[in-house]
């Protein structure tokens, strides 16, 4: 008789299972993540888009602020080893520098606004990705946590997350409507940036990079895809 595993927690696997229903190819790209880092890597993951959900999804703004409001002390509260989210139970022990990401989250709800262009697109996210540079830096014990790949990350992350909303002015005016994610997408690729990060970040900006190259920031990759494109997004 096989011993039973660690008991699960179900409200943590249900935000687990959130970011894993988006991103389906995780099952693949895993393998290419050190283990020791996996249920890290996918808790952390999970609270990004959690942060970044509240602050980028819905018509009306104000339930996500009000959540992100909530972010911001319970993120003070895992650096005083308090915690009452379940991510919190594979993350708040961590020694990251939690209190410094819930002080990023005023930046963070002030980038829902629509971009005028790219660079404003990439300045209003900058000081978010960041405090989640230091967050990864210290996770994934790597001096160079890659912030402009993480920058990248979060702007694909929000056009897959609400399309068109994401896209900045210039790109509407110049593209119009009903091709404009494509052309964001695109311009997204054209300044993809090259550089070291995480192991883990680099898996899932590889992912994110491929499907813009297929034309759909939220379309799942094949499992050959997501084969081949996180062994080659986890080399060095």
């Amino acid at each position: 008789m096989s011993e039973a595993g660690p008991p699960r927690d179900e409200a943590l696997d249900s935000f687990l299972d959130k970011w894993r229903a988006r991103w389906p190819e995780w099952a693949v790209a895993q393998a290419f993540v050190p283990l020791q880092q996996r249920d890290v890597a996918l808790a952390w993951a999970a609270l990004l888009q959690e942060l970044t959900d509240a602050a980028w999804g819905g018509s009306d703004a104000r339930p996500g602020e009000a959540k992100l409001a909530w972010w911001m002390e319970e993120l003070q509260g895992w650096s005083r080893g308090l915690r009452r989210h379940p991510l919190g139970i594979a993350l708040q022990k961590q020694p990251a520098p939690w209190t410094a990401l819930g002080t990023a989250i005023p930046s963070l709800r002030a980038s829902r606004e629509r971009p005028r262009d790219r660079d404003e697109a990439f300045a209003a996210i900058e000081p978010f990705a960041e405090a989640v540079a230091g967050i990864e830096s210290a996770l994934f014990e790597t001096r160079a946590a890659g912030i402009p790949a993480i920058r990248m990350g979060l702007l694909q992350a929000r056009l897959a997350h609400t399309g068109e909303a994401a896209v900045p002015m210039s790109v509407i005016a110049r593209a119009g409507e009903g091709t404009a994610t494509r052309a964001w997408g695109a311009e997204l690729l054209e300044h993809w940036p090259q550089g070291e990060a995480s192991r883990p970040r680099r898996v899932w900006n590889a992912l994110a990079r491929q499907r813009l190259r297929r034309g759909d920031a939220s379309l799942p990759l094949p499992p050959w895809s997501a084969l081949w494109t996180s062994w080659r997004g986890a080399r060095p």
